[in-house]
Parts: structure tokens; sequence; C-alpha cells
């Protein structure tokens, strides 16, 4: 027998379907010479420092570092019992050989590796390497099935990533809490990450608005304007002189310029998209994704990959044929792709760019969710834009001389629509604007125009826009990447799997929060980032051990090297901050207190509010309004910062629609807040009297 080991449950049945291993059992699926069972996420992790040693539950300075001598893995909480099914399997005298199925990246070995040692199984390993759910491809992946051991590399990579997060986290995390008595979590890509949303939040609010004027002369679609003005009387001077005047057109500056369609998407450029288009987080678009990559509609989703292999010309042509016929917005073009343009072996690593596959043919696609088939349609049409002609316009960039003052307009001529027709479709199918472009107008060198309208209009200048995920993804990527040229291996902060989640776990860390489609500090964000080392928080650096990662995995560094520089690092830090001094300590903790909203009722102190409560800043007094409490909650009611105030301020606050929970009728009521003095505030209900 061989067994198969997936990386979830749905993966697992859809191997088990192809293999035809049909026979339930519990915990795995066999038959046909075949066990199919299946991990459910991580099933083995690194030990907590404290179960290293006892004395670490306590976090001192003067145990740090810690640095495990022999680095233990155990068996995560709420996943034993698979983990023993698996083990038991692995162990059985009938199976002859394990194949790792994991998704076929740097995690899903992981996943698979910690359980194949953990279980001490010493069976031949192999390993399933597909792209894509399709009967077809796992029935070739099945029959290329490679070695285990050459794979050794990318789990090293894999390892060192977990062992570098660990050693960061724990090291990082209990250094700076310690310092500066505040619970301060550090992560090796979180930080970072956060770090960027953070200078780029305080850049925005330290701009300045500075107002300037431009003149403009006008005639027909012809719009031209002057240099920026500093004073508005300035700009209305020249609009007066050109006011009923003629103008002409001094120079025209013509350039033919090409703008080649978009590659294919990875995961990235995706995410990005589909932020952009419909307001998708990251973690939305990647779910979904994966949750079409299950049903076999799309390839392999975590890819860094834009391109397809050299020998897949033929199966992308019948592709693009089904999609025209296929997809409603594309059923009227008339579409001549050039398959080439997406082919390139050399740019594709463990897997080609992300793009649908043959099943959507007999797909019914109104029965998709929303969200899958907009993303769907997405990365369909993205197959016909790469696939299609350039864009080429004429670039034309004008100086107009109107009573002796020069203006300037921009303006194109179309010469060639290319990928735009299918892109402009492709928005207006989705009612999506598209964005306004240079006007097309007949201008010649030396013709005049006029008379002219003239008329000055006012602007400010405007500070840098917050972060979207959209925008922040591209950052991610291109962290540290500042002097590299387009073919030099790139660095970036994450990977594409991971970044999703990075964002995701700021956000539920209570560091970052959502602000329609902006990602925003919290003033916990801001703290944190004010108080560590530029190492700590340096996105040069963190992209760098990501391509020690990737050079680790190609077998061109060893991981030895890439952990002694994560451990180096840990030292050199603990020993430079030995000690905080009181005033940066008080300045720190001046920042970090939350916003008063009142005085404490027991003891007259400030109430500030917190993540989960409004607590009094007094240590010495228990004092705390919890925003989750209970019986408020009962009543549909909150304690956000409003009713808190109220509280505070007259112990008290008049509802309007309160229900008595005896009778099940609306009242307008009184909720008064007593027994302040036990820390755990109680309230009391008092309906009107009848």
């Amino acid at each position: 027998m061989k067994l198969v080991i997936a990386e979830k449950p749905s993966v697992a049945m859809a191997l088990a379907q192809v293999l035809g291993a049909r026979n339930r059992k519990n915990g795995y699926v066999e038959g046909n010479g075949y066990i199919v069972s299946w991990c459910v996420g991580h099933l083995v992790g690194l030990y907590d420092a404290a179960e290293y040693n006892e004395k670490y539950r306590k976090w001192r300075y003067e145990d740090l570092p810690i640095v495990p001598e022999c680095w233990r893995h155990k068996v995560l909480e709420g996943t034993k019992k698979q983990f023993g099914v698996l083990k038991k399997l692995m162990n059985d005298s009938s199976v002859e050989e394990v194949i790792c199925a994991t998704d076929a990246g740097r995690e899903g070995e992981l996943i698979f590796r910690l359980v194949y040692e953990q279980a001490g199984c010493k069976k031949p390993m192999k390993r399933l390497w597909i792209s894509s759910m399709e009967e077809q491809a796992i029935k070739e992946g099945f029959a290329s099935l490679k070695d285990g051991s050459y794979y050794d590399s990318l789990y090293q990579s894999a390892l060192c990533r977990a062992k570098a997060d660990w050693l960061v986290g724990i090291n990082a995390s209990r250094l700076f809490s310690v310092l500066y008595n505040q619970n301060l979590k550090v992560g090796r890509v979180q930080t970072p990450t956060l770090a960027m949303i953070v200078d780029r939040n305080q850049k925005i609010q330290e701009f300045i608005k500075e107002k300037y004027y431009v003149a403009h002369i006008r005639f027909d679609e012809m719009d031209a304007v002057t240099e920026h003005f500093q004073k508005k009387e300035e700009a209305e001077k020249v609009a007066a002189d050109c006011s009923e005047r003629m103008c002409e057109v001094e120079k025209d500056e013509v350039k033919e310029k090409t703008v080649r369609p978009p590659k294919l998407y990875d995961l990235t450029t995706l995410q990005r998209e589909a932020n952009r288009m419909f307001g998708y987080t990251a973690q939305q678009t990647l779910d979904a994704v994966q949750e079409m990559y299950e049903q076999k509609l799309v390839t392999y989703p975590r890819t860094d990959s834009q391109y397809l292999t050299d020998e897949m010309g033929e199966s992308t042509k019948a592709l693009i044929q089904m999609l025209t016929g296929k997809l409603p917005f594309a059923k009227e073009m008339k579409i001549q792709p050039d398959v080439k343009k997406v082919l390139n072996s050399k740019k594709v690593s463990d897997h080609h760019a992300i793009i649908p596959t043959m099943e959507v043919k007999k797909a019914d696609l109104d029965a998709l969710k929303e969200r899958n088939r907009k993303i769907l349609y997405l990365i369909s049409a993205r197959v016909l834009l790469a696939t299609a002609d350039s864009y080429i316009y004429e670039s034309h960039k004008c100086q107009i001389t109107c009573n002796y003052h020069t203006f300037y307009l921009s303006a194109r001529k179309i010469k060639q629509e290319g990928f735009r027709t299918i892109e402009k479709q492709l928005k207006q199918f989705f009612g999506i604007k598209t964005e306004t472009e240079e006007a097309e107008l007949d201008i010649w060198e030396g013709k005049h125009y006029g008379p002219c309208d003239s008329f000055v209009t006012e602007h400010d200048t405007q500070p840098p826009k917050q972060y979207t995920e959209d925008t922040l993804l591209s950052a991610m990527e291109r962290a540290g990447n500042e002097e590299l040229t387009e073919d030099t291996e790139k660095k970036g902060l994450g990977t594409p799997a991971t970044r999703a989640a990075i964002i995701e776990k700021l956000i539920q860390s209570g560091f970052v929060k959502r602000e329609k489609k902006n990602l925003v500090p919290t003033n916990d964000g801001n703290v944190l980032i004010t108080v560590l080392p530029d190492e700590i928080k340096s996105p040069k650096m963190t992209a760098e051990w990501e391509m020690a990662l990737n050079h680790i995995a190609q077998n061109t560094e060893t991981a030895d090297e890439f952990l002694k520089g994560i451990t180096d690092l840990m030292q050199e830090l603990v020993a430079r901050y030995q000690a905080i001094s009181e005033e940066k300590k008080s300045e720190f903790q001046g920042k970090a207190k939350g916003e008063a909203v009142g005085k404490c009722p027991r003891c007259g102190a400030e109430v500030r509010e917190g993540k989960a409560n409004f607590y009094c800043s007094d240590r010495n007094c228990a004092f705390t309004l919890w925003k989750n409490d209970k019986f408020l909650a009962s009543q549909g009611k909150k304690m956000d910062k409003a009713a808190a105030k109220k509280f505070l301020s007259k112990g008290k606050i008049h509802y309007k629609d309160l229900v008595s929970r005896k009778t099940g009728r609306t009242y307008e009521a009184t909720v008064e807040m007593v027994d302040p003095g036990e820390g755990n505030v109680k309230f009391n209900l008092y309906f009107p009297q009848r």
C-alpha cells in the first residue's frame, strides 16, 4: 500500500477520487492500493520557551537571549486525533511508501515533514508536485513522483523560517516588554510591515498643505495650463492678459509610445487587482482562489511567477478559445492571441502563473459564489489581456503661447487599442469607471486657435496616500529592491503565500485598523514602532532575510549561516539594550496611554481607553468598564466611548429601547452603574413605574 498525505480533507478527497480510493475510514480513505489521508494545516509546531525550561514562564531580562541548543517539536493542541491517525498509518506494516501531497510550496513541505519526523517514520518518501487539481494533472503528477530528498533544501528553508520567527518573536518581544513594562509583540515580518504603515501615516500627519494657483486657456476641448503660481494675483493677471486672445502652438513634442499588455497573474498581482477593483482584502482573494483551485477551476494560487512554461503553448491556445466562448464579456470579441508572450520556462520556478483550467467549460459559473465568480473572471480576462496586442499611441507634449505667456497641454492620438479594448469591456461589464485619459485632440504645430476663454483654478498640494491592501502588497513585494534592475533576483517582505496573513495578523493584534479601503496604524501600532530599533523594523533587512531563505531552498546558502546571523543579532540587541532611561520610559508610557474619557468614580484618577476596556490609570485601583459587558450586550447595547463618558459623568444612562426579559416588551428605562469599588462594575436596570 502507498500512503498519500494531503494538506486538507477536501484535497485528499479529490486525489482519492482520481486514485480510485473510495472506501471511507476514520480519518482516511483507502482502495486500489492507496491510503489517502490528510493534515488539517500544521499538526506539529515548535516548543514554547517555557517547555524548554520552566523558568522561562516569567519574562526576565537576565534569561535573554533564549536560544534552544536542540530545537524540539510537539503535536499541537486540537490536532492530536488526526496526528494519531497519520502516525498509525505511517507505521502500519502494510504501508510500503509515503507520498507527500501537501501544497506544493515551502509551508506545505514543512507541514508534511514535521509530521513525518514526529511520527518517527522511516519509510521511503516520494513527493507529488502539481499546479492544478484537474484529473489529468493529478494523473501526470503521480506518474512523475520525485524522491522526497529532492526537496530537502526546501524543507530546510521552511524550518529556518519557523526558527527565525521564533527567535525574533520570543527574544525581541520579551526584551522590549521587560524594558518598557508593557506587553509588546514583535514579529519578524509583521513588525517591518507595520513600520511601513506607521511611517506613511506619520508623513501624512506631518504634511502641511500649501495652496497654489493655475491659469487656464480653453478653446473647444483644448485646455492648456500654466506652471503653478504661489500667489493668486499672479495667476489672475495671466488669465486677464489672455482673455479672448488667440494662441499659437509653438512646439509639439511627438513620441510614439507602446504599452505592452499586462503579464499573467501571480498571487500578489491578483490580490492587488481584486482590492483595487472590488475592495476585497488580500485574505478574501486568497481564500476564493484557493477554493476554486480545490474545485479544479484554477491552477495553484500561491505562486510568484507571471509566466507559463514553454510547453504550454498549445494548451493555452485551446484555453483561450474556450474562454472566449464561455465568458459573458468576451463572446463578441475577435481575438488573435499571441501565446508566445506568456511563455518563459526560465521565469517559472515552483509554479507557473495563475490561469483558469479547462474545467471552466463544464462549470455553471452562475452557481459560484459572487466573489469567486468575479475573481475567476479577472483571472480569465488576464489570459486574454496578456496575449493581446500592445496599446500604441502618439504622445503630444505641447507648448502654447498666448500674449507672451506660456501654457502646456498633453494630448494623445491612439494608433492601436490592442489589449485596452478587452480591459474596457471588462470594466464596463463590472460597472467600473475607466480612468480619465489625456484628451485625444488634433493639435498642429504653428497653428493658431482662439479666441480663448481664460480662468484660474485653486489647488492644494496633496499628502501621500494611506496604504490600501493594493499599495501595501506592492510595497511589501518591492521592499529592499530600490537599486535592483528588472532581471535581478527580487527581495521582498514575506512571500505571496504569507502576505495576506501578515496583514490580517496586524489587524487582529490591534496594531492596524481598516478605515474603508485604507490601512491605518492604531495608537498601539505607533507606540510599538517608536521603541523598536531599526534592525527589527527595517523592511530592507527583513527582505534580505527572505532572500536568504530562498537561497537556502536553492541550496546556495546554508541554514546554519542564516540562523547564526539571526542569533547573533538577538545577542547584540540584548547586550545593547540593558536598560532604558526613566525619561525615555515615561515618554513611551505617555504615548502608550489610551485617550482619557473621564474620572474614576472610585479614586478620581483618569479613566483611559484600552483595547478591551476603559480602565483606571491608577494601577492600585481595579475600576474597569468592559467593552464586552454581558449585561449591556443582553440589552443590545455597547460599552463604547460615548456610553463610558456618560456613565463616568452621571453614573447612569437613559435608554429608549430596552427589553424586559419577563414580558419581552420594549420600554424606556435607565441603566445605573453600581458597586464601582469592586473592580467588576455591576449595573441595575430601572423600568418606569406604570
